[in-house]
């Protein structure tokens, strides 16, 4: 019975600090703090453990906990003394709690700022990965309670425990003393600590989704008696492809004498099923779907494909229903896929699984391919799977994720699996909304250093049933976002098959400068002007006149290949008449084997009303796993350079058997075939742009220190400031301030409320100088003749005083101010804001209308690199105008680097300034100079990136 003493003694209960975890080997667990009523559990718990892990855990056989020893270790105050549990099924699997302690090692309060942690994992569990996840959390929660050191006490036999502490990253003492190791670490993330985490998270993720791809047993749940229906369906779908694994038939409804379905064993529930099942593929309806979930769980099953709808997309008692299936399923461990999922597909000759709704498995290939659409995910398989016609050809996939609600399994989770995936080449990804910008932009510039990541995002309203982040961001800051991270995004789904093709066939150019040729001088024009619309840097096209033969097109690919200032080739083909004109495929061959000889340089053809060279350039072949070859410098973590599906290291085919006439040969090269010049030059252009990033992401650059900076007193004013209210707008003068820590001076300006305030002011900062009129409505407006610059004496000043009241109105009105005038030059912007869902991001254009009527803005997620800086001036449309533009001057760009520099330093160490705008900033030939300045503080949205790993919550 809980005394009256037991609940003073308890603090309000922390909810937010209970979380889902993915494990080393992929499945889940619970973390959550200990409470009064775990006493059973902690007894059950305690009893499952070994002697040996008892006496680690206590230094001495302690074979039962005593009730006093129950008592404590379910007693917490949330702030002293902390226990977290990880738990399975309900149950604990493993605990740990800290003790707050003080210099004598005594129990202790604030401020003492040390703690002593145990751990304790049930033998089952252990080498899951559960102590590393629970180090994680309860560090972040003694963080969060003012403690800064962790000390632990382990014997010199607990390696299992040592290597827990020693590899988790953090800054840490050991010493042996008295037959003990005593371990002793700071707190505070480090850099190796956070890699150390990301590392551990993308293994666990990739694992869970792994366990759901190549599962060793399918149960198909809601499979019905007749033909037809959702479950029988996908039961056919599996058993048609050639499913390597056990499969299994389960309906509540089966008659008990039942046996079979389809020639597939058949059971009236899950538990009825002699072996274990890994993956359960659930098509009942949605009120049916808990029962099947407790009976998967219960018989271990590790995840779940749930196709059935009435979940989130259906309104607020679907997504209450959507948010009890979630907790359940993690309940026992599993993943989830779904709800209302299309399914998944894995075509790897050792598991060929269709658990989804598409009739037939597509052809294996090098594609990895998710859509949260299944009418997409639909879309997207069909135009991979035709042949002949089209651009598609035979490449193929590798595997496909429908993911429907993503209520668990997301995009981010199959992007951990495809990092690392020996088989997938290139990511197609139909994205309707971003859960988790930050993350996905993370692991996305991770996975786009490996391999190609070409992602369609739509830009409207979340659809039902996706609980995502709500963004400030408009879509074209996103998109730059993305780009900057390596992402190849597109606009349609042609574009993202086309141009996802091209990289799956073909090697990554090494420049913009392209080459035509073709049989139709018409269509190399075409080609040509799309390229010069792109960005591109075509060569004139090369017109083989309409009389072309095979041989001709080999001879004029073969000199272009060769031709040292071409990077890439555009081939041009329309049907010829005549008795010399080529055969589809004699002409596919023709260009297959000029292409072979030169294998580092990307062709692809545009062709008109020539269905059959499409097929030609690609029947047969395949993009089924080569033998990978070992990444040179693996030790040293250089990455394999990309290499296109189908291809292995060389392009040519070795001599042997003759092929069939339009057959390539074993390993030889598939060359993409378009329908038209824009499609065609489209991929190839972003083919180029992910190229160059490739390229410019092997060195980023770094983030420059800068002596002047004063970070602690920075710290001290906002802290000052803030102490004001939860969010503010600071005034002029403490704005200047505050940027002034960071080295960047704001040009003083003195208010004059009256003319005689004027000319005093003038008289302080020295003629000549600027007046303007700063109420909101006039601010940074000249075209509105609100600034008046270049007042050389107060006579001018006095004059354009007596102009700027009587057009705009009385003093007060107008807020005029005094400013002494800055070096002529490019007057530019610089913004930092703090998105919630994004994070930090640093823009940069030209003022007035380029960036306000026209968007010309660039951004960059901060902290900010140098070369970053560098290509973030570089990358507005307007930037000309800074490089001496028609004749003019060249400014000074370096020094506007360094200030973009140094606000990216301010907003990442100090995230409480949430806004920041200097405009304008004059870059003079000579240095540039910030005239205006604005800087709004609020205490820093929660970063969920730099925290213990968890799943979404629900």
């Amino acid at each position: 019975m809980q005394t009256s003493a037991d609940r003073k003694d308890r603090h309000q209960y922390p909810a937010h600090w209970e979380a889902d975890v993915v494990l080393r080997d992929g499945g889940t667990a619970r973390i959550r703090p200990i409470t009064v009523d775990d006493a059973d559990r902690l007894v059950s718990f305690y009893e499952q453990v070994s002697d040996e892990s008892k006496y680690y855990r206590f230094f001495a056989p302690y074979p039962r906990l005593s009730a006093k020893d129950v008592h404590r270790f379910t007693h917490h105050d949330f702030v002293d003394r902390v226990g977290l549990a990880a738990t399975v099924g309900g149950e604990f699997i493993a605990t740990v709690r800290y003790d707050r302690v003080g210099a004598d090692g005594m129990p202790a309060t604030a401020p003492a700022d040390e703690a002593e942690v145990a751990f304790l994992v049930q033998d089952a569990h252990q080498g899951r990965g559960v102590a590393s996840a629970l180090l994680e959390h309860i560090a972040a929660v003694a963080r969060e309670r003012g403690i800064r050191r962790f000390t632990a006490e382990v014997l010199p036999a607990n390696t299992k425990m040592i290597k827990v502490f020693t590899d988790a990253g953090y800054t840490q003492k050991r010493s042996f003393e008295d037959g003990v190791v005593r371990l002793e670490f700071d707190l505070e993330p480090t850099d190796r600590s956070l890699a150390v985490q990301r590392a551990r998270e993308q293994r666990a993720e990739a694992r869970s989704v792994r366990r759901l791809l190549r599962p060793g047993s399918v149960a198909v749940v809601g499979v019905g008696r007749a033909t037809g229906g959702v479950g029988r369906s996908v039961l056919g779908n599996i058993r048609d492809a050639g499913y390597g694994g056990r499969l299994y038939a389960v309906n509540k409804a089966f008659p008990e004498d039942l046996t079979d379905v389809d020639g597939v064993p058949a059971y009236r529930c899950v538990r009825d099923i002699g072996d274990h099942v890994d993956l359960a593929v659930v098509a009942v309806p949605a009120e049916h779907v808990p029962a099947v979930v407790a009976e998967c769980g219960e018989h271990g099953v590790q995840g779940l494909v749930v196709l059935s709808a009435g979940y989130a997309e259906s309104g607020s008692e679907g997504r209450e229903r959507q948010r009890a299936l979630v907790r359940q399923a993690r309940a026992y461990g599993m993943r989830i896929i779904g709800p209302n999922a299309f399914g998944i597909i894995n075509t790897a000759a050792d598991v060929r699984l269709n658990a989804s709704l598409a009739p037939q498995l597509p052809r294996p290939g090098r594609i990895g391919m998710f859509a949260q659409s299944g009418a997409i995910g639909i879309a997207l398989l069909s135009r991979l799977h035709r042949r002949g016609g089209g651009v598609t050809g035979v490449t193929g996939v590798s595997t496909f994720v429908s993911a429907g609600n993503r209520a668990d399994v997301s995009g981010n989770d199959v992007l951990q699996y495809w990092y690392d995936d020996p088989e997938t080449d290139v990511v197609l990804m139909y994205l309707e909304s971003i859960g988790n910008p930050r993350k996905f932009t993370r692991l996305a510039r991770r996975t786009a250093a490996a391999k190609p990541l070409v992602v369609v995002q739509g830009v409207g309203s979340a659809p039902q049933g996706h609980a995502v982040r709500a963004t400030r961001l408009p879509p074209a800051t996103v998109a730059a976002l993305l780009r900057q991270a390596g992402v190849i995004r597109v606009d349609t789904i042609t574009e993202l098959v086309d141009t996802g093709l091209l990289l799956a066939r073909q090697p990554l150019p090494a420049g913009p400068r392209v080459a035509i040729l073709g049989n139709s001088e018409s269509l190399g024009v075409l080609t040509y002007d799309r390229c010069l619309a792109e960005g591109l840097r075509p060569s004139r096209p090369l017109d083989l006149t309409t009389g072309a033969t095979a041989e001709d097109f080999h001879g004029a690919l073969a000199r272009a290949l060769a031709d040292d200032t071409n990077d890439a080739v555009v081939v041009t083909a329309i049907p010829a008449i005549g008795e010399a004109s080529p055969g589809d495929a004699e002409l596919a061959e023709a260009l297959r084997s000029a292409a072979a000889a030169v294998p580092d340089k990307p062709v692809l053809v545009v062709h008109v009303e020539l269905g059959g060279l499409a097929e030609a350039l690609s029947a047969a072949a395949s993009t089924a796993p080569q033998a990978a070859e070992p990444a040179p410098g693996a030790e040293g973590g250089a990455r394999p350079p990309h290499r296109p599906a189908g291809r292995p290291p060389t392009a040519v085919p070795e001599t042997g058997a003759p092929t069939a006439p339009g057959t390539p040969a074993e390993g030889a090269r598939l060359i993409p075939a378009y329908p038209a010049a824009e499609r065609a030059v489209r991929a190839l252009a972003e083919a180029v742009k992910y190229g160059q990033w490739r390229r410019e992401a092997m060195d980023p650059g770094k983030v420059p220190e800068y002596d002047d900076i004063d970070e602690k007193g920075a710290a001290r004013l906002i802290d000052e400031l803030l102490a004001r209210g939860e969010g503010l707008t600071v005034s002029d003068a403490e704005t200047c301030e505050l940027l002034g820590k960071y080295g960047i001076r704001v040009r003083r300006a003195l208010p004059a409320p009256t003319p005689d305030a004027a000319a005093e002011a003038a008289r302080t900062l020295g003629y000549p100088v600027a007046l303007k009129a700063t109420a909101p409505h006039l601010r940074h407006r000249a075209d509105l003749g609100g600034v008046r610059l270049d007042l050389a004496d107060e006579e001018q000043l006095r004059r354009a005083y007596a102009e700027l009241t009587e057009l705009f109105g009385k003093p007060e009105e107008l807020r005029p101010v005094v400013q002494s005038m800055a070096p002529r030059g490019v007057d530019t912007v610089v913004r930092a804001v703090i998105d919630p869902a994004a994070g930090a991001v640093l823009s940069f254009g030209l003022a007035g209308a380029a960036s306000q009527l026209l968007g010309d803005m660039a951004h960059r997620l901060v902290p900010v690199t140098d070369r970053e800086a560098t290509s973030l001036v570089r990358s507005i449309r307007t930037a000309p105008l800074l490089f001496g533009w028609r004749g003019s001057t060249p400014v000074d760009t370096p020094a506007l680097e360094e200030l973009l520099l140094r606000v990216s330093r301010l907003v990442d160490d100090h995230p409480e300034v949430v806004a920041v705008t200097l405009e304008p900033v004059v870059v003079a030939p000579h240095g540039a100079g910030v005239l205006g300045a604005t800087l709004r503080l609020a205490p820093p949205p929660a970063r969920d990136d730099l925290g213990p790993r968890t799943m979404p919550a629900y």
